[in-house]
């Protein structure tokens, strides 16, 4: 039987493409290298164990639990803050009424005694009370509530209410002609303003 011989190029292919036995193909350019899988849940999203999303949502949550955690601790301090303030403004107010009170016992003390000798001289009666009056005048203004009750002063509405107009030709039109109930305190001290009548205006 008439032999071939072998081209050299073809038996160098031959011999190239045998592959022992047990051995896969080589490594291809075009498949991914082996390295550390990437954690996917099943329907090709990242797992849980994956960081990203969850780290920074743990964070969101801890800041918003320590703002609302001051916040309650404020609101728990003003309203501290508020019932302290309330007591102490009661206990102000307190003390101020018994300190007028205890202002206005001498006076009550004295219309007492006059009540009492009544009966011996009624001139002595009309200066008791008298005394009695000025004494309770000088209480209020010690309080900060000075007595207005002059008369021949012009008028002034921060001061006078008018409750009459009268025709006087010795009195200068707009002056207070007579006083009917005084008036007590100034500005935004005022108890009440000096009731009076008041030339009238020709």
């Amino acid at each position: 039987m008439p032999t071939h011989p072998q081209e050299p190029g073809r038996a160098a292919s031959d011999q190239g493409a045998q592959v022992p036995e047990g051995a896969g193909p080589g490594p291809r350019g075009d498949l991914p290298r082996p390295g550390r899988p990437r954690p996917e849940a099943a329907n090709g999203e990242p797992g849980p164990d994956a960081a990203g999303p969850a780290a920074a949502e743990d964070k969101h949550t801890t800041a918003i639990q320590e703002l609302e955690d001051r916040w309650r601790r404020a609101l728990a301090d003003l309203d501290n803050l508020r019932k302290r303030h309330t007591r102490e403004l009661e206990r102000e107010r307190a003390t101020e009424r018994s300190r007028t009170a205890a202002a206005f016992l001498p006076v009550l003390d004295n219309l007492e005694l006059a009540l009492t000798h009544a009966g011996a001289d009624p001139g002595a009666i009309v200066e008791g009370v008298r005394a009695v009056r000025d004494q309770a005048v000088n209480v209020l203004q010690l309080l900060g509530y000075p007595r207005h009750a002059e008369s021949g002063v012009a008028f002034d509405p921060a001061r006078h209410e008018v409750v009459g107009v009268v025709q006087d030709p010795d009195a200068p039109p707009g002056t207070v002609v007579e006083v009917l109930r005084p008036g007590y305190g100034d500005g935004e001290r005022q108890l009440r303003p000096a009731a009076v009548t008041v030339a009238k205006r020709e």
